[in-house]
């Protein structure tokens, strides 16, 4: 199974704590609740400014994002 594209998001102290109630308050772990933020913004820009086309998503670079596996990390060392 290809492994999905991982992110690493830096946030005060404060604001994970926030988000952390927010998440135990919506009964979701953080990273379904960051998923479900993050479509809810898309569709809201897709609303107000139109959808991506095909061609645009298929452009952005995502290789800064792909996991690599641990023989692909020994091979660059």
């Amino acid at each position: 199974m290809k492994k999905q594209p991982e992110m690493t998001v830096h946030m005060s102290e404060e604001l994970l704590r926030q988000f952390l109630c927010l998440c135990e308050a919506e009964h979701r772990t953080p990273n379904n609740q960051m998923l479900m933020m993050i479509r809810n913004s898309v569709q809201y820009f897709e609303r107000a400014k139109g959808r991506f086309t095909k061609e645009k998503l298929a452009a952005v670079d995502i290789t800064p994002y792909e996991v690599k596996d641990e023989e692909e990390k020994q091979g660059e060392a």
